[in-house]
């Protein structure tokens, strides 16, 4: 068995399609679709059934998946770590981030690093920090910097770097704005617009009302901080966000009985062979929460 088939048939089972997982190895689709049929002819069973415009798995193609992402990892593994035996920063290097820390915290990490390793490649994907957990234990990535979540992962090691204390908003006329004291009880009696509740700050700030007892109204979800930002300053309902993103659209409401602090930090795999150029950004995000 060919590891390149096996590249090929992850970029289909990723993409959905010949075309695109031809355009991402960089390949003609007449090469792909020929490492697919060498693999299936191998295997003696069809990988992919074609619904619609997608590729979908066979039941054969989902048994694959995880063993040739694991093969694939072992194989990238390897050459990391011959290639880490010189002192040569280079290559690709795969991460992941949420959209807030890429927005307003990793831009200056990531100018230094690329000034510093030009030699690097840099691939970043934008992913809920949920999402990035489950791409790291599956292997996608080297590393990821996002949100922490509220427990800890036997197979992931984490490493704070901004901590990211919340405040409580709402529009300056908004009715909670111009209330002489707040608690708890009162904001409950108003709609908010927060994260999905199967985010890690959202559980946060839910932990919060269920230790009071108080039912939190949430009238919009999204998981994007800037939006909710725009839609609190509007006026559709109070928040909670980075005390960094409050500015003059928002009242900043005094709840101490309401006190988040959201750790932004790094994630990678305990298991993982890291790269001369994941081992370079992992040192300079370290520089960064020493504030040096």
């Amino acid at each position: 068995m060919e590891i390149q088939w096996l590249r090929a048939f992850l970029a289909i089972a990723e993409q959905g399609s010949v075309s695109e997982a031809a355009e991402q190895l960089h390949l003609t689709q007449p090469a792909v679709s020929k490492r697919l049929a060498s693999l299936e002819q191998q295997l003696g069973a069809p990988l992919f059934d074609r619904i619609g415009r997608k590729l979908q798995l066979t039941n054969a193609g989902r048994a694959l998946l995880p063993r040739a992402r694991h093969i694939l990892n072992e194989v990238s593994d390897a050459e990391r770590e011959l290639r880490s035996l010189g002192e040569t920063i280079g290559g690709s290097l795969r991460i992941a981030t949420s959209h807030h820390v890429g927005l307003h915290h990793l831009p200056p990490v990531l100018k230094d690093f690329s000034t510093r390793y030009p030699d690097v490649a840099l691939d970043i994907d934008f992913l809920d920090s949920e999402q990035a957990y489950e791409a790291l234990m599956a292997g996608e990535y080297e590393l990821a910097v996002v949100t922490l979540a509220l427990k800890d992962y036997p197979s992931l090691n984490a490493q704070i770097i901004w901590p990211d204390p919340c405040v409580v908003v709402a529009a300056p006329d908004h009715p909670l704005a111009q209330m002489p004291e707040l608690d708890l009880p009162a904001l409950a009696q108003y709609p908010a617009i927060l994260p999905d509740m199967n985010t890690y700050t959202g559980r946060l700030i839910k932990r919060e009302f269920d230790a009071h007892g108080l039912k939190l109204t949430a009238k919009l979800a999204t998981n994007f901080l800037e939006t909710i930002k725009m839609m609190a300053g509007v006026g559709l309902g109070w928040s909670v966000l980075p005390k960094t993103l409050v500015d003059e659209t928002l009242a900043e409401l005094p709840m101490p009985q309401l006190s988040i602090v959201r750790n932004l930090g790094i994630i990678y795999h305990r298991n993982r062979t890291l790269s001369n150029a994941a081992n370079a950004l992992q040192q300079l995000l370290f520089k960064e929460a020493r504030g040096l």
